[in-house]
């Protein structure tokens, strides 16, 4: 699903014009990336927790000649999924094409 058809999805199932839809979801996902990206949590009951995690610096290999590389400590974006997200998933059944 792509962007524009969640906002269309949006829009039906709020009962809401799609401009007000894309209004409210580009708000929440500026408000969490922000929210994130100082360090703090965000937390949707249900559905899922954004927060940030430190990855420590590392070695790794160039793919093609297998020299040693060293990789940089950064923080990135970590979602984890909550318990209801996780059994809507897990309890449905996908359909072979």
């Amino acid at each position: 699903m792509y962007k524009s058809e969640l906002i269309e999805q949006i829009a039906v199932q709020a009962e809401i014009s799609k401009t007000i839809a894309a209004k409210a979801l580009n708000a929440m996902i500026d408000s969490v990336v922000a929210t994130v990206a100082k360090g703090d949590t965000v937390v949707l009951p249900g559905f899922g927790t954004f927060k940030s995690t430190k990855r420590a610096a590392r070695t790794g290999r160039h793919p093609q000649t297998g020299a040693p590389l060293k990789i940089a400590a950064s923080t990135v974006p970590k979602f984890a999924a909550g318990t209801l997200f996780k059994k809507a998933v897990a309890t449905t059944k996908k359909k072979k094409k």
